[in-house]
């Protein structure tokens, strides 16, 4: 799922540029540029990798489903009738098991 290739490749990269960063520009804007930078890379490579399971840069894909909406409907136990809701239409019994 995660290519540690790359993503070693990002984490080296950010060190570097963060290093750099910190020898050309002076104290308090070398260390600001630094943590942005080191929180921004781990973002986009969150991106990337969503986008890649998915289609899209949600953070609601591919991870449990495709962002399927799943529907549960019940069986009564005292008729048998399949329903979605809290009492069975029929005979009116709260009295229900979950059919997936």
């Amino acid at each position: 799922m995660i290519n540690y290739k790359m993503y070693l490749g990002f984490l080296f990269a950010s060190l570097a540029v963060s290093i750099g960063l910190q020898m050309v520009l002076p104290f308090p804007w070398g260390l600001g540029a630094a943590l942005a930078i080191f929180i921004a890379f781990p973002l986009v490579l969150r991106r990337r990798m969503m986008s890649r399971m998915r289609g899209s840069g949600s953070f609601g894909g591919g991870l449990f489903g495709m962002n399927q909406e799943t529907t549960v409907k019940y069986s009564c136990l005292v008729c048998n009738n399949r329903f979605k809701g809290r009492e069975c239409p029929r005979c009116g019994s709260s009295s229900k098991r979950a059919d997936f």
